[in-house]
């Protein structure tokens, strides 16, 4: 698998959340860490961050299988990781986090121009029971409307 064809993403945070910013992260990572996710052995489920008391961003419970061919020190698959982001970007997230109702969640996981694995992180607000209903109406007439035009 081509490391750049990696473009994983969290579907789940889509349908839960309304995403009203998001911000491209660097992570820290391990070897085995970078290698698996350039096989595309990660996942998002279940995934989100948090702000440290030091003022850092974290994400919490993201999956990272552990490496094939790693040895003894091999990464643990579901430890925190911590997120690169500049002084004014972690600012906005503090600020917005301690709003009500309003959280940072992972968006998409991917590998840019320079092999670096990058978190899509956005500022999310959860919706009601009737904005999902929404979200699926307008999903179903998106596909019925290109089942139209395919025919």
């Amino acid at each position: 698998m081509n490391p750049k064809d990696i473009n994983i993403k969290n579907r789940r945070a889509s349908f839960d959340y309304e995403i009203l910013e998001s911000f491209t992260a660097g992570m820290v990572l391990t070897g085995t860490e970078i290698k698996s996710i350039r096989a595309g052995h990660a996942s998002l489920v279940d995934t989100f961050c948090y702000v440290s008391a030091a003022g850092e961003v974290w994400v919490k419970n993201m999956n990272i299988a552990q490496y094939f061919y790693g040895t003894y020190n091999n990464h643990a698959a579901r430890r925190d990781r911590k997120l690169l982001l500049n002084k004014k970007e972690i600012a906005k997230i503090i600020k917005s986090t301690k709003d009500s109702g309003l959280t940072v969640v992972p968006l998409r996981l991917f590998i840019n121009g320079k092999g670096l694995a990058k978190l899509v992180v956005g500022i999310a607000r959860g919706k009601k029971e009737y904005d999902k209903r929404q979200s699926i109406k307008e999903r179903d007439d998106k596909r019925a409307l290109a089942r139209l035009m395919h025919k």
